[in-house]
């Protein structure tokens, strides 16, 4: 049922993508800011507590309902939950008409319309930007955002919580945003244990989505990107996917310290291409090229996912 559920929902969302501004995500933010409103009262502990009471809101519903599917023999209706709850929770068609946009637009050469339309991607500063930077961080985003809307929701709902675990990923990743990011919440304690929840619970499909990637890329660059340069991003998790990625396709991410600031305000950037023993981060400076290896490597990714996923299904039933 898993394999089959997540099969369904990708070729649903291939058809019909769900808008990254739906009526269900617009409720779900709305309750987090009334959550805020309620319980932020300038202490960590506040943010726990209302950290506990959304993702329990959120998370219980969806887990008695498919538990009592279940458990009165209503398989299909299970089925059709579960494939429901992963439509809504993965975001694979989310942000795509972005990067291929500016993908085409580049290859056009109008880069004018690619720094608009990263602009709005990104919430960036594009101004003046050079094509290779442009390049760069859409590449970088393309890969966060495909884990963090695939793959991590993949990993969640495997686990025993089925459709709940795919709930608290995608949740949690929103509020670890929500209540850390805006400009009055960056130096807020409120927000501190949703980010140190969504680092725990993204710790092992971080690490997943960082080898396949070796896998159906370069595989020995890919790791020793991984081992060698993750740690100059001070967010370890994006310092993993950018890293693995780049070195999977050959290409160097990660942006020069004096224009992280610029560039990447939220998201931290390399220092720079090399260690403290001289050794060079493998690969060449994004090109036109980086864009249709990102998209080969995503899909690559996607399929090593469902084939293995496929085979556990597989041996689940025959056993």
């Amino acid at each position: 049922m898993t394999f089959l559920s997540i099969l369904c929902a990708l070729l649903i969302e291939q058809l019909k993508p769900l808008r990254a501004d739906n009526m269900i995500y617009a409720e779900i933010k709305s309750f987090a800011m009334r959550i805020e409103r309620w319980f932020n009262a300038g202490d960590a502990s506040h943010g726990r507590l209302g950290w506990i009471l959304m993702m329990a809101a959120l998370m219980v519903p969806t887990a008695a309902i498919y538990w009592a599917l279940m458990h009165y023999d209503l398989i299909f209706a299970a089925f059709a939950w579960n494939v429901l709850i992963v439509y809504l929770t993965l975001g694979f068609r989310h942000y795509s008409h972005y990067f291929t946009s500016i993908q085409l637009a580049l290859n056009s050469g109008d880069e004018a319309t690619a720094r608009t339309l990263l602009a709005e991607w990104a919430r960036v500063d594009t101004v003046g930007m050079e094509t290779t930077e442009i390049i760069r961080i859409s590449v970088e985003k393309s890969l966060i955002t495909t884990h963090r809307n695939v793959f991590g929701v993949f990993f969640w709902f495997l686990m025993p919580l089925g459709p709940a675990g795919a709930v608290m990923y995608r949740v949690s990743e929103y509020l670890a945003r929500a209540w850390n990011e805006p400009e009055h919440m960056r130096n807020e304690a409120f927000g501190q244990f949703a980010a140190k929840a969504f680092y725990w619970i993204d710790w092992a499909p971080v690490r997943l989505t960082a080898v396949a990637f070796a896998v159906v890329g370069n595989f020995e660059d890919a790791i020793y990107a991984w081992r060698n340069f993750a740690h100059r991003w001070t967010d370890e998790a994006l310092g993993i996917i950018l890293s693995a990625g780049g070195g999977a396709m050959g290409v160097r991410l990660g942006s020069p310290q004096e224009n992280a600031a610029k560039l990447l305000p939220l998201d931290a950037a390399l220092v720079d291409s090399s260690d403290s023993d001289g050794d060079i981060l493998p690969g060449e400076e994004p090109n036109l090229r980086a864009l249709q290896s990102t998209v080969g490597l995503v899909w690559r990714a996607l399929l090593l996912w469902m084939m293995l996923l496929l085979l556990a299904s597989s041996a689940a039933w025959l056993g």
